[in-house]
Protein backbone atom coordinates (compact mmCIF):
# COMPACT_ATOMS: atom_id res chain seq x y z
CA UNK A 1 0.00 0.00 0.00
CA UNK A 2 1.37 3.42 -0.94
CA UNK A 3 2.16 5.89 1.82
CA UNK A 4 2.27 9.67 1.93
CA UNK A 5 5.42 10.37 3.94
CA UNK A 6 5.19 14.17 3.76
CA UNK A 7 4.25 16.39 6.73
CA UNK A 8 0.51 16.08 7.37
CA UNK A 9 0.25 19.63 8.72
CA UNK A 10 1.26 21.04 5.34
CA UNK A 11 -1.87 19.52 3.85
CA UNK A 12 -4.04 21.50 6.28
CA UNK A 13 -2.13 24.67 5.52
CA UNK A 14 -2.55 24.10 1.78
CA UNK A 15 -6.33 23.78 2.18
CA UNK A 16 -6.43 26.82 4.51
CA UNK A 17 -8.32 24.89 7.19
CA UNK A 18 -7.80 22.18 9.76
CA UNK A 19 -8.33 18.69 8.38
CA UNK A 20 -7.61 17.04 11.76
CA UNK A 21 -5.11 14.57 10.31
CA UNK A 22 -3.02 14.12 13.46
CA UNK A 23 -5.61 13.35 16.13
CA UNK A 24 -5.20 15.03 19.51
CA UNK A 25 -2.26 17.13 18.33
CA UNK A 26 -4.66 19.15 16.17
CA UNK A 27 -6.39 20.37 19.35
CA UNK A 28 -3.15 21.38 21.10
CA UNK A 29 -0.90 24.46 20.83
CA UNK A 30 1.56 22.26 18.91
CA UNK A 31 -0.75 22.31 15.89
CA UNK A 32 1.26 23.74 12.98
CA UNK A 33 -1.86 25.26 11.44
CA UNK A 34 -2.34 27.41 14.54
CA UNK A 35 1.29 28.55 14.46
CA UNK A 36 1.60 28.96 10.67
CA UNK A 37 -1.86 29.42 9.22
CA UNK A 38 -0.62 30.26 5.74
CA UNK A 39 0.03 28.01 2.75
CA UNK A 40 3.36 26.15 2.64
CA UNK A 41 6.06 27.16 0.20
CA UNK A 42 8.18 30.17 -0.60
CA UNK A 43 5.25 32.48 -1.38
CA UNK A 44 2.65 31.04 1.00
CA UNK A 45 2.68 33.91 3.47
CA UNK A 46 2.64 36.69 0.88
CA UNK A 47 -0.13 35.22 -1.30
CA UNK A 48 -2.43 34.14 1.52
CA UNK A 49 -2.31 30.55 0.28
CA UNK A 50 -3.53 31.31 -3.26
CA UNK A 51 -1.62 30.25 -6.32
CA UNK A 52 -0.43 33.22 -8.25
CA UNK A 53 -1.30 35.68 -5.45
CA UNK A 54 -3.35 38.80 -6.06
CA UNK A 55 -7.02 39.29 -5.32
CA UNK A 56 -8.49 37.94 -8.57
CA UNK A 57 -11.57 35.75 -8.66
CA UNK A 58 -10.95 32.05 -8.06
CA UNK A 59 -11.77 29.99 -11.14
CA UNK A 60 -14.41 27.25 -11.19
CA UNK A 61 -11.68 24.68 -11.92
CA UNK A 62 -9.67 25.85 -8.90
CA UNK A 63 -12.68 25.49 -6.58
CA UNK A 64 -13.46 22.04 -7.98
CA UNK A 65 -9.85 20.91 -7.60
CA UNK A 66 -9.60 22.18 -4.04
CA UNK A 67 -12.85 20.38 -3.08
CA UNK A 68 -11.53 17.13 -4.51
CA UNK A 69 -8.10 17.50 -2.93
CA UNK A 70 -9.58 18.29 0.47
CA UNK A 71 -11.74 15.15 0.41
CA UNK A 72 -8.76 13.03 -0.67
CA UNK A 73 -6.60 14.38 2.12
CA UNK A 74 -9.24 14.04 4.83
CA UNK A 75 -9.74 10.35 4.04
CA UNK A 76 -6.07 9.71 3.19
CA UNK A 77 -6.65 8.40 -0.33
CA UNK A 78 -4.46 8.72 -3.41
CA UNK A 79 -5.81 10.01 -6.71
CA UNK A 80 -6.14 6.71 -8.57
CA UNK A 81 -8.17 5.09 -5.79
CA UNK A 82 -10.28 8.21 -5.29
CA UNK A 83 -11.19 8.21 -8.99
CA UNK A 84 -12.18 4.54 -8.73
CA UNK A 85 -14.53 5.40 -5.87
CA UNK A 86 -16.07 8.12 -8.03
CA UNK A 87 -16.56 5.70 -10.93
CA UNK A 88 -18.15 3.18 -8.55
CA UNK A 89 -20.50 5.89 -7.27
CA UNK A 90 -21.52 6.73 -10.84
CA UNK A 91 -22.59 3.16 -11.47
CA UNK A 92 -24.69 2.86 -8.33
CA UNK A 93 -28.22 4.12 -7.78
CA UNK A 94 -28.65 7.45 -6.07
CA UNK A 95 -27.00 10.85 -6.16
CA UNK A 96 -23.41 10.35 -7.27
CA UNK A 97 -21.86 12.84 -4.81
CA UNK A 98 -23.72 11.41 -1.82
CA UNK A 99 -22.92 7.83 -2.81
CA UNK A 100 -19.24 8.80 -3.09
CA UNK A 101 -19.19 10.26 0.42
CA UNK A 102 -21.06 7.25 1.83
CA UNK A 103 -18.46 4.95 0.27
CA UNK A 104 -15.61 6.95 1.80
CA UNK A 105 -17.31 6.92 5.20
CA UNK A 106 -17.81 3.15 4.96
CA UNK A 107 -14.10 2.36 4.61
CA UNK A 108 -12.81 0.21 7.46
CA UNK A 109 -10.18 2.73 8.57
CA UNK A 110 -12.78 5.52 8.72
CA UNK A 111 -15.28 3.37 10.62
CA UNK A 112 -12.64 2.49 13.22
CA UNK A 113 -11.86 6.20 13.57
CA UNK A 114 -15.56 7.06 13.87
CA UNK A 115 -15.99 4.40 16.56
CA UNK A 116 -13.31 6.14 18.60
CA UNK A 117 -10.89 3.21 18.41
CA UNK A 118 -8.18 5.41 16.84
CA UNK A 119 -7.19 9.05 17.25
CA UNK A 120 -7.12 9.73 13.49
CA UNK A 121 -7.75 7.96 10.21
CA UNK A 122 -4.01 7.56 9.73
CA UNK A 123 -3.75 5.91 13.12
CA UNK A 124 -6.68 3.64 12.22
CA UNK A 125 -4.94 2.58 9.00
CA UNK A 126 -1.84 1.66 10.98
CA UNK A 127 -3.83 -0.44 13.45
CA UNK A 128 -5.62 -2.26 10.63
CA UNK A 129 -2.46 -3.01 8.64
CA UNK A 130 -0.93 -4.48 11.81
CA UNK A 131 -3.84 -6.91 12.00
CA UNK A 132 -5.45 -5.74 15.24
CA UNK A 133 -9.05 -5.88 13.98
CA UNK A 134 -11.46 -8.49 12.71
CA UNK A 135 -14.49 -7.97 10.47
CA UNK A 136 -17.30 -10.48 10.89
CA UNK A 137 -14.95 -12.79 12.79
CA UNK A 138 -12.17 -12.75 10.19
CA UNK A 139 -8.87 -10.97 10.66
CA UNK A 140 -8.20 -8.29 8.04
CA UNK A 141 -5.32 -5.95 7.25
CA UNK A 142 -7.01 -3.98 4.45
CA UNK A 143 -7.90 -0.42 5.57
CA UNK A 144 -9.76 0.29 2.31
CA UNK A 145 -12.31 -2.50 2.85
CA UNK A 146 -15.78 -1.00 2.31
CA UNK A 147 -18.23 -2.15 4.97
CA UNK A 148 -21.96 -2.71 4.65
CA UNK A 149 -24.89 -2.57 7.04
CA UNK A 150 -24.63 -5.42 9.53
CA UNK A 151 -20.84 -5.79 9.42
CA UNK A 152 -19.24 -6.22 12.86
CA UNK A 153 -15.77 -4.93 13.78
CA UNK A 154 -13.96 -6.33 16.82
CA UNK A 155 -10.50 -6.03 18.32
CA UNK A 156 -8.61 -9.28 17.80
CA UNK A 157 -8.22 -11.43 20.93
CA UNK A 158 -4.45 -11.49 20.53
CA UNK A 159 -4.31 -7.69 20.61
CA UNK A 160 -6.40 -7.07 23.72
CA UNK A 161 -3.48 -7.56 26.12
CA UNK A 162 -1.56 -4.66 24.59
CA UNK A 163 -1.32 -1.44 26.60
CA UNK A 164 -3.14 0.58 23.94
CA UNK A 165 -6.15 -1.73 23.81
CA UNK A 166 -6.32 -2.11 27.59
CA UNK A 167 -6.83 1.67 27.81
CA UNK A 168 -8.94 1.94 24.66
CA UNK A 169 -12.34 1.87 26.37
CA UNK A 170 -11.61 4.97 28.47
CA UNK A 171 -10.13 6.76 25.45
CA UNK A 172 -13.06 5.91 23.16
CA UNK A 173 -15.68 6.78 25.76
CA UNK A 174 -14.88 10.49 25.34
CA UNK A 175 -15.70 10.31 21.64
CA UNK A 176 -19.28 10.72 20.46
CA UNK A 177 -20.71 7.91 18.37
CA UNK A 178 -22.60 8.67 15.16
CA UNK A 179 -26.19 7.37 14.73
CA UNK A 180 -25.28 5.05 11.85
CA UNK A 181 -22.83 3.11 14.03
CA UNK A 182 -23.17 1.08 17.20
CA UNK A 183 -20.35 0.61 19.74
CA UNK A 184 -19.79 -1.84 22.59
CA UNK A 185 -16.86 -0.59 24.68
CA UNK A 186 -16.99 -3.54 27.07
CA UNK A 187 -16.32 -5.98 24.24
CA UNK A 188 -14.28 -3.50 22.15
CA UNK A 189 -16.54 -3.99 19.17
CA UNK A 190 -18.83 -2.02 16.89
CA UNK A 191 -21.09 -2.55 13.94
CA UNK A 192 -22.51 -0.65 10.98
CA UNK A 193 -26.24 -0.11 11.34
CA UNK A 194 -26.81 1.60 7.99
CA UNK A 195 -25.24 3.99 5.50
CA UNK A 196 -24.72 7.50 6.87
CA UNK A 197 -27.08 10.28 5.83
CA UNK A 198 -25.65 13.47 4.35
CA UNK A 199 -26.17 15.43 7.56
CA UNK A 200 -24.00 12.88 9.38
CA UNK A 201 -21.01 13.46 7.08
CA UNK A 202 -18.55 16.35 7.27
CA UNK A 203 -20.43 19.48 6.19
CA UNK A 204 -17.24 21.15 4.92
CA UNK A 205 -17.03 18.70 2.03
CA UNK A 206 -18.62 19.84 -1.22
CA UNK A 207 -19.47 16.71 -3.18
CA UNK A 208 -21.10 18.68 -6.00
CA UNK A 209 -17.79 20.35 -6.83
CA UNK A 210 -16.09 16.96 -6.83
CA UNK A 211 -18.64 15.62 -9.29
CA UNK A 212 -18.15 18.72 -11.47
CA UNK A 213 -14.37 18.18 -11.40
CA UNK A 214 -14.60 14.60 -12.71
CA UNK A 215 -17.37 15.52 -15.17
CA UNK A 216 -15.27 18.04 -17.08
Amino acid sequence: MAKDLGPACKLCRRESEKLFLKGERCFSPKCAFERRGFAPGQHGRSTGGRRGGGSGRESDYSRQLRAKQKARRIYGIFERQFRRYYEMAQRRRGITGLVLLQTLESRLDNVIFRLGFASSRGHARLLVTHGHFMVNGRRTDIPSMVLSAGDVITVRDGSRDGIYFKELASFAEARNILPWLNRDLKNLSGNVLRLPERAEIDGNLNEQLIVEYYSR
